[in-house]
């Protein structure tokens, strides 16, 4: 759904967050109570760094989820060529979307492009095989796949970040708990942001005092766009292969496959322009 299994990098928090940054998990994975001791646990700590009792709540009643688990120890190292990939994943369906898109948002984008530097085609291409233009962003319960992959101890570190993230969102009034459901692993909106790219790189664009990410296309495209340029996208650039501004792509997924096909997409919608 987000290609999670190339991703899961680039984690950075901000507010009560910005506490947990950089360091190992406040609360130990796999007690011996088991989820639920586990779950309190957690709940306490984020009280302590200061989330309120209302946002805190929204992990009352969560589960542990087997599937999760069973998805995280199951991924399969990406072996596809690049031409089978982005035959896929470029089909005539989504690149004729993708054209009849950047027509239709042109201003908005063109708008983004003068504040952030990131043409409209490659953050198009990022949106159509992010979630097919916003049609796939997954229907799980993003607090649930977190804290499941954060009681685990595989990664509890990350997860107990992307968790607190996930908290932030709800705390700064991003998004309520119920809507905040996407990806196996946490990936939420029409670009598929982890909470803690959520947290730093997502932006109000259109105004209406929250970053909304499944709902507001003015937002994801933004969004979409600060990110790469966070990492250092010079505007006017080339994106081919090789270039400053292909290795940024790469900052968004690290699989040369995945960024060569934003690249060969973006250029096929450059094209229809």
């Amino acid at each position: 759904m987000g290609l999670m299994q190339w991703r899961l990098a680039g984690l950075a928090l901000t507010m009560a967050g910005l506490l947990w940054a950089g360091q190992a998990a406040a609360v130990p994975c796999e007690p011996s109570g088991g989820f639920n001791v586990w779950l309190e646990a957690f709940k306490r700590e984020a009280l302590s760094r200061g989330f309120s009792q209302r946002t805190v709540s929204a992990l009352n009643g969560v589960s542990y989820d087997r599937k999760v688990i069973s998805l995280d120890r199951n991924q399969r190292v990406f072996k596809q060529s690049f031409q089978k990939f982005a035959g896929r994943m470029v089909n005539k369906s989504r690149l004729s979307r993708g054209a009849r898109l950047l027509r239709s948002h042109a201003r908005l984008l063109s708008g983004i492009e003068r504040r952030y530097g990131v043409p409209g085609p490659v953050i198009v291409a990022i949106w159509g095989l992010e979630s097919d233009y916003g049609a796939n962003m997954g229907n799980r319960s993003v607090l649930r796949a977190l804290a499941t992959l954060a009681y685990d101890c595989r990664r509890t570190d990350m997860f107990q970040r992307e968790l607190i993230a996930a908290l932030t969102i709800i705390q700064r009034g991003d998004l309520s708990p119920r809507q905040m459901r996407g990806a196996w692993a946490g990936e939420l909106g029409q670009t598929q942001f982890l909470a803690s790219n959520y947290v730093k790189f997502g932006v109000d664009y259109d105004g209406n005092g929250r970053r909304d990410l499944i709902r507001s296309v003015p937002d994801v495209l933004a969004s979409t766009a600060n990110y790469l340029r966070g990492y250092g996208w010079r505007p006017g650039g080339s994106y081919a292969e090789g270039s400053h501004n292909f290795n940024v792509i790469r900052q968004w997924n690290k699989s040369t496959v995945y960024s060569k096909t934003v690249a060969y997409f973006a250029a096929r919608l450059a094209a229809t322009q």
